[in-house]
């Protein structure tokens, strides 16, 4: 079963496209949308919510078909956004106010239990909260009304590295009912090797691979060693490579067919999802 069903999206701007995109996120895991900053995955994301509709293609979200059944897709997803959404004269208590009664599952006790625990103040304005509040905040809303699916558009940008900690160690928690899923876009990748189970990367508007982490990170390998193995051919195997005077370091997408090509020649190791990204998206020659 799929908590979303991307199908073909396509969403055409001067400067950029999403260019057919095809994407299924599994029921109960973390899936992390990865990629560079201006590569699509805000544009992915604002079309799983309607917020932008595409060219072509169709989005189905927890067995409903976005945009026809919005209004009730809405009620059992919550969403965590790097942008804030909410009137910024408001205090955090009149906020409730008026985002609860949209909710038919709203528990007023789990709200509260999460200000509690994010140290907000009910009285604060929203326009006197630090970005780390803010996100706090929009988490809290989130968790209260039984959100089946979470979508978090770049949660952890500008977060200081305890609050990044505690926030993810949160998201693990909520896992642990296996009826939830989360959608976790973001470009710091370390976040994604602590908790995400899939990674969907996501390059220049195309979906480059969507697999299990751990196996994605077996697949790929770094191969050091020695300027002198390489010739046109071989340097084709690589992903991306980057050569100096002392050697060459490079990314290649089959680690089993490198071994056998290189044998006790060259160093392999594996990769961060970082690296994966670099490589990736470099291409080619990297000049050192």
């Amino acid at each position: 079963m799929n908590a979303i069903e991307l199908r073909n999206l396509t969403k055409a701007y001067p400067q950029f496209t999403v260019d057919n995109v095809s994407l299924d996120v599994k029921k109960g895991y973390i899936t992390g949308l990865i990629g560079p900053n201006g590569v699509g995955k805000s544009t992915l994301i604002k079309m799983m919510l309607g917020m932008i509709r595409p060219d072509s293609g169709s989005v189905t979200i927890l067995g409903c078909d976005m945009p026809k059944q919005e209004v009730d897709i809405k009620q059992r997803i919550g969403i965590v956004s790097d942008d804030c959404f909410y009137y910024e004269h408001l205090t955090i208590r009149d906020s409730k106010k008026m985002i609860a009664p949209f909710y038919k599952k709203w528990n007023e006790k789990k709200f509260n239990n999460y200000l509690e625990q994010f140290e907000l103040s009910p009285k604060k304005k929203i326009q006197d909260l630090s970005k780390g509040m803010k996100v706090k905040f929009s988490l809290a809303v989130a968790l209260s009304h039984e959100a089946e699916l979470l979508i978090m558009d770049e949660p952890t940008s500008g977060l200081d590295p305890v609050f990044r900690r505690e926030l993810l160690d949160l998201l693990t928690d909520m896992m642990q009912d296996e009826s939830n899923s989360i959608i976790f876009s973001t470009h710091i990748t370390a976040d994604l090797d602590r908790i995400a189970d899939y990674i969907a990367f996501i390059d220049r508007g195309k979906l480059v691979f969507n697999e299990a982490k751990d196996e994605m990170l077996e697949r790929y390998a770094i191969v050091k060693g020695d300027s002198g193995l390489l010739d046109a051919d071989i340097r084709n195997k690589f992903v991306g490579i980057r050569e100096t005077a002392v050697g060459f370091e490079g990314m290649v997408d089959n680690r089993q067919e490198a071994e056998l090509l290189f044998g006790n020649y060259a160093v392999f190791e594996k990769p961060s999802i970082e690296e994966v990204i670099y490589f990736t998206t470099k291409g080619g020659r990297i000049h050192a």
